[in-house]
């Protein structure tokens, strides 16, 4: 249940370079790097709910671990990815997307690649 809870997003490293590699525009990637997302996670067993809320619209992805599922990655595509728990880290991979998160602390650490730009964020427990 390390993951459970509401997270404030406080570092987002190289995310604009990250969304010009999805195919955003400028204008969207301009209006997007300051925003600060907050997550929510539900944890149930190996099922997991991962919503992410911004002042442009709130974002849900459901999974269970080890099991192949879609979800939709920032540009709005969706995309096809097996979650798994390693070492304590959930990690989604598939041919181009790879995500790991990760509690450090009292933070929750992600680093995000698609294709070969990767992005980092990191959030606080509220």
């Amino acid at each position: 249940m390390a993951f459970a809870g509401t997270w404030q997003v406080y570092v987002q490293e190289n995310y604009d370079n990250f969304l010009r590699s999805l195919g955003l525009t400028e204008d969207i990637v301009k209006v997007a790097k300051d925003v600060k997302p907050l997550i929510e996670i539900q944890e149930n067993g190996n099922t997991f709910v991962v919503t992410s809320k911004t002042p442009n619209g709130t974002h849900s992805n459901t999974f269970v671990v080890g099991e192949e599922t879609e979800i939709n990655i920032p540009n709005g595509k969706k995309i096809k990815v097996t979650v798994n728990l390693e070492g304590g880290k959930l990690i989604c991979k598939s041919d181009t997307f790879y995500h790991v998160q990760e509690i450090q602390g009292s933070e929750m650490v992600e680093t995000i690649t698609v294709e070969s730009i990767t992005m980092t964020r990191k959030s606080r427990k509220i």
